[in-house]
């Protein structure tokens, strides 16, 4: 009898871990790549468009790194100009208007090389990783990003849902943004 209860025990707590995923938190793996092209990422630049097959960033769906983008986010004072994400002397990105595109490759192009009249460009002091994981965290700021990717807000910022609440959502100028998650 009690044979059968330790093999009982002992067989639905290998069915327990096995059916356990974790998410891969790639922390020591390569820092992904820039885009190919960093120009004319749209229509408002001259210059030949970009085609790119895929519309998820390498950091879209991992947690930890959007917590990290997050952080960098504060460190590297993105919030003076953009308000949290709210828009201030720079654009809102919590929106579905994006005025240079809302793939990864553009909000990195956008990061690294900067904007005319005010984003200044930051390949010189953050990594492409940097970069990505900033990528990441702005993505999930509009619901562009799987919801068990998006980070949490902190109290003092409550004046919405958290990321991780809102729903998804497709951004209005981006037709090919492909189907939400």
């Amino acid at each position: 009898m009690i044979a059968r209860i330790v093999a009982a025990a002992v067989s639905c707590l290998l069915v327990t871990t096995a059916s356990c995923e974790r998410e891969d938190r790639r922390l020591n793996s390569q820092q992904p790549a820039a885009p190919a092209q960093m120009i004319a990422q749209s229509a408002l630049q001259p210059g030949p468009t970009m085609s790119i097959d895929t519309v998820e960033g390498p950091y879209d769906d991992n947690a930890y790194s959007t917590s990290e983008g997050q952080q960098l986010f504060q460190q590297m004072n993105c919030s003076g100009c953009h308000a949290n994400g709210g828009g201030g002397m720079g654009p809102a990105l919590m929106d579905d208007e994006w005025i240079y595109g809302s793939r990864p490759d553009q909000i990195f192009a956008s990061i690294a090389e900067g904007r005319p009249n005010g984003m200044p460009t930051w390949k010189n002091r953050l990594n492409n990783q940097q970069i990505w994981r900033l990528v990441a965290y702005i993505r999930s700021l509009s619901a562009l990003t799987p919801k068990g990717a998006r980070p949490s807000r902190e109290d003092h910022m409550m004046t919405k849902p958290a990321p991780s609440q809102t729903p998804n959502a497709r951004p209005r100028n981006s037709p090919t943004a492909g189907p939400p998650r």
